[in-house]
């Protein structure tokens, strides 16, 4: 998503639990499974190889915020 805004915080100061906030204008007029699923991709492979243990998300338009 080239237009992302992207805000992270790690929730445990282990480096693998994170809150992560998006806004990005991709994400209208999609519901919030496909927003979740948008996220996911872009972080696959480093939940795949355990970087990312726990993630929670928070995906809004700039609209939204």
């Amino acid at each position: 998503m080239s237009d992302a805004k992207v805000a992270v915080v790690d929730r445990t100061g282990t480096m693998d639990h994170f809150n992560v906030e998006v806004v990005s204008g991709m994400f209208e007029g999609k519901n919030l499974l496909d927003r979740h699923r948008m996220i996911y991709q872009a972080l696959d492979e480093p939940m795949k190889d355990g970087r990312i243990h726990a993630v929670e998300l928070q995906a809004k338009t700039p609209d939204e915020t």
